[in-house]
């Protein structure tokens, strides 16, 4: 089963660089991504029209890229999760993670037993059809899967410390429209309570030997959030990629 190689460059200490998926799918994509020095893709089917079959061909995709793909599910239920391990997903982001119970729920979603509750398929998507001995398969699967949790409710700020103590949680994700939504400072995110929240996740992801990542819209977001100590960054996302290449090109041609 192939490893997952931004899961070890995280336990490393490394940083890792992306981009996050909501709208534009192609055959291509993982290919170009990779080309531009991507580690990873994170496709969005929280707030996107995707289906579990196309994100089972941009997975086999990936795998012929090298570019490791993660996604966040639709929504916090045992078969998003099942579902999208199977096709090959390396790791999921589960939005408005609330709580140390939640967290470990969400985790045994993603173990076999006596670890957690996954059901069992091999010789499938995720381990590349191959034959094999499936105790040294689960262990492989457990072992590559990252688990990420969105900090992106005043809750989950409140409960992050405890969340990131839990075993299987590998990132703190930073959330930060609908956290400035949920402390009701909306699109403020140069408010202090905002700024705080955003110290206080990498602070809880450091103290437990995890990693805190973040979707920076902008070069600034990214630098200052990584000078701070966010790690799993992903660099804006291709209908913001797409929208600002091309109306900066369009101004400038114009004069």
């Amino acid at each position: 089963m192939r490893p997952n190689p931004v899961k070890t460059k995280l336990a490393a200490g490394e940083a890792v660089f992306g981009t996050m998926i909501f709208e534009f799918l192609s055959p291509g994509l993982p290919r170009i991504l990779a080309n531009s020095g991507a580690d990873f893709v994170l496709y969005d089917l929280e707030h996107s029209g995707f289906t579990i079959e196309d994100m089972k061909a941009q997975f086999a995709l990936c795998a012929g890229a090298g570019i490791i793909p993660f996604a966040r599910p639709p929504g916090k239920a045992y078969p998003y999760t099942s579902r999208l391990l199977d096709v090959g997903a390396f790791g999921l982001l589960y939005q408005m993670v609330e709580s140390a119970e939640e967290a470990r729920k969400l985790v045994a979603w993603t173990r076999y037993p006596p670890s957690g509750v996954r059901g069992a398929i091999f010789g499938g998507a995720h381990d590349d059809y191959t034959d094999g001995e499936m105790a040294e398969k689960a262990a492989a699967a457990m072992d590559r899967t990252v688990v990420m949790a969105l900090i992106e409710t005043k809750a989950g700020l409140e409960n992050v410390d405890e969340i990131m103590a839990v075993d299987g949680v590998d990132i703190a994700h930073l959330g930060h429209a609908d956290l400035s939504l949920s402390l009701g400072i909306p699109g403020q995110f140069d408010h202090p309570d905002l700024q705080t929240g955003i110290d206080k996740i990498v602070e809880a992801a450091a103290k437990n030997g995890k990693a805190a990542g973040a979707m920076a819209p902008t070069l600034e977001w990214g630098q200052d959030l990584m000078r701070r100590g966010y790690r799993l960054m992903s660099y804006n996302h291709d209908m913001g990629l797409i929208a600002d290449a091309l109306s900066t090109g369009i101004k400038a041609l114009k004069g």
